[in-house]
């Protein structure tokens, strides 16, 4: 048996879900977004002063520099411009994704599909999947052993069994249609002195 399979069928239920070809879970939607950002190499990227600090600290580990939107009035989702990458943290409902993005969902306590914490980057691209699914496992091939496989640079991002099981449990009990999250528990990143 295979205890990792449950991954697995919880990322083709999330397809399933919201439309999209390709889902890669993750351990938080920050992490999601760090991949989407590595993956697309982000350089100068306009965002929400008035966002979660993740999707920011995402850009910075990512290597890019951040233009701030002041009383930028965003709903459930909004993108990292000028890229396909959207912070959708705060939506969560049937058939969401868009062709040809790169959608990052949370699962966090506190969201729509609450299982505690983990991530998702909703996309339609199989070679971003391949990066995506070898970097979310620190650099390695999924059931390749070490000392057969070649390495690339990776993190620690792979969902953990028991939090998909949960999000697979909780999947099936949720409607079509959910509301957006409310935005307005959001502090001005702008002024935070990292960001400086």
């Amino acid at each position: 048996m295979n205890p990792y399979q449950v991954v697995k069928d919880f990322e083709s239920a999330l397809c399933e879900y919201t439309g999209a070809p390709f889902c890669v879970v993750t351990t938080s939607c920050t992490m999601a977004l760090l991949l989407a950002c590595k993956w697309h190499n982000v350089q100068e990227v306009s965002i929400p002063s008035k966002t979660y600090v993740g999707v920011a600290m995402s850009i910075k580990n990512a290597g890019g520099t951040i233009n701030w939107w002041h009383d930028y009035d965003w709903h459930g989702t909004y993108k990292l411009d000028p890229y396909p990458i959207w912070d959708c943290a705060r939506r969560f409902t049937k058939d969401m994704y868009k062709p040809s993005q790169y959608q990052c969902l949370s699962f966090h306590w506190s969201k729509i599909l609450s299982i505690g914490q983990g991530g998702a980057i909703l996309h339609d691209h199989p070679e971003a999947d391949k990066w995506f699914r070898k970097a979310r496992y620190d650099g390695r091939t999924e059931g390749v052993h070490p000392k057969d496989d070649k390495f690339i640079m990776g993190y620690h991002a792979y969902m953990m069994p028991r939090d998909a099981a949960e999000g697979l449990s909780r999947l099936s009990l949720l409607p079509d249609v959910n509301a957006d999250l409310p935005n307005d528990d959001y502090a001005d990143l702008s002024k935070a002195d990292c960001f400086q």
